[in-house]
C-alpha cells in the first residue's frame, strides 16, 4: 500500500470518477485505474463500484476512505516539515476558476510573495467542483472562485457582471433598458470558469433566462472577447477586467434589463488549525490596500513603490 495509491482512491472517492480523479492529479487514467486495483489487490476489498449515477464506495472503502484522508494529510505535513527543517521556502498551493486564474491571481500572488520571500507560489486551473477536494486533501492550500461549503470561504472581492457586445451590434450606443427578448437570436459566449453550473455567470444567465443552446464556451475569457468584438454574440464579462477593451471601442457595455449584477469571488482554506502558515498570511494579505488595488487593475498591475521581481509561479492545470 502507497501514498499513491491511497491519494488515488481517496480522489475517486471525493469526486466520483476515475476520469475526475486523474485530471486533478494530472496524470492518466489507466495510472489511477492501476494504482486503485493495487490498493484493491492489496486490502481484499472492491473499495468502489460502479453504480448507473457512478462510483459508489463499499462499506470497505466508506471505511477507508476517512483513514486514506488522514494519511494523505500527514504526508503533506510530513513533507512541510522537512522543508521547514531544511530552510527551503513554505509551498503555496493556488487553484483558482480559470477568469481568476487568467487575470487577477498572477499578479496578486506577485505582490504577495515580494514580500513573503520565503514562500513558493504555484496557481493552478481548476474547475469549482474539484476545488474542495483538492484543499480537503492537501493537494491546494487555497482556492479563489465561487464559495465552497464545508471550507472556510470568506469574500475576496466583490465583482459586477455587465453584459459586452462589439462595436457594431444593433444595440451599440444605446441608453435604453435593452429587454433580454431583444438578444434571442444572439449567442451568449463564455469562458470555462463561466460554464459551470454553480458559476456566478451562469447562475446570472439562469436569472435572465437565457436558452441552453444559445450558450457557447470558449477556452478562455480574452478568447470570449475578441470573439465578442469580432460580432459574434454577446458576453456576460467582469466590468473591471473588460473596462480597457470598453474604453477602447472595441466593446460596448450593454444596458440589459437585470444587469448589472453584484456577485462575490471568496477566498478558501482549511479552517483555521489545519491550514499552512502561508494560507493563512495569504489571506490577510488580501485585506491589504496592496491587493485591493492589484484585484481591481484590469492588468493587474502594482504601484512601482511596492513593485518586485516576480517569484516563480507555475500555471498548471
Amino acid at each position: 500500500m502507497t501514498l499513491t495509491q491511497l491519494e488515488a482512491f481517496v480522489l475517486v472517492a471525493r469526486l466520483g470518477s476515475v476520469k475526475s480523479a486523474a485530471a486533478v492529479l494530472g496524470v492518466s487514467e489507466p495510472a489511477v485505474s492501476n494504482a486503485l486495483a493495487a490498493l484493491r489487490v492489496h486490502l481484499g476489498d472492491p473499495l468502489v463500484s460502479r453504480t448507473s449515477t457512478g462510483m459508489e464506495l463499499t462499506p470497505g472503502g466508506q471505511r477507508l476512505v476517512g483513514i486514506a484522508s488522514q494519511m494523505v494529510n500527514l504526508a503533506a505535513d510530513a513533507e512541510a516539515a522537512i522543508r521547514r527543517a531544511q530552510g527551503a521556502p513554505e509551498l503555496l498551493r493556488i487553484v483558482a476558476t480559470s477568469t481568476v486564474a487568467e487575470f487577477v491571481a498572477p499578479p496578486l500572488v506577485d505582490a504577495f510573495t515580494a514580500r513573503t520571500p520565503a514562500v513558493e507560489a504555484s496557481i493552478g486551473v481548476s474547475n469549482a467542483g474539484e476545488m474542495t477536494a483538492l484543499l480537503l486533501d492537501r493537494l491546494a492550500d487555497v482556492a479563489f472562485g465561487p464559495r465552497l461549503p464545508g471550507l472556510d470561504s470568506v469574500p475576496m472581492m466583490r465583482h459586477r457582471l455587465v453584459v459586452v457586445a462589439g462595436k457594431r451590434h444593433q444595440f451599440a450606443g444605446t441608453t435604453a433598458e435593452v429587454p433580454l427578448a431583444a438578444l434571442a437570436d444572439n449567442d451568449w459566449l463564455l469562458d470555462p470558469s463561466g460554464a459551470e453550473a454553480v458559476s456566478d455567470v451562469r447562475r446570472m444567465l439562469v436569472e435572465l433566462r437565457v436558452p441552453e443552446r444559445r450558450i457557447r464556451v470558449f477556452p478562455s475569457a480574452s478568447a470570449v472577447w475578441a470573439a465578442v468584438a469580432e460580432g459574434y454574440g454577446v458576453a456576460p464579462a467582469i466590468a473591471h477586467l473588460v473596462s480597457r477593451e470598453v474604453d477602447d471601442g472595441r466593446l460596448v457595455v450593454l444596458p440589459v434589463r437585470g444587469t448589472p449584477v453584484d456577485r462575490y469571488w471568496y477566498v478558501s482554506t482549511l479552517e483555521a488549525g489545519r491550514r499552512s502558515p502561508a494560507a493563512t498570511k495569504l489571506r490577510s494579505f488580501l485585506s491589504t490596500p496592496d491587493a485591493m488595488y492589484v484585484m481591481h487593475r484590469a492588468d493587474g498591475s502594482v504601484p512601482v513603490a511596492h513593485f518586485r521581481p516576480p517569484v516563480y509561479v507555475t500555471i498548471w492545470s
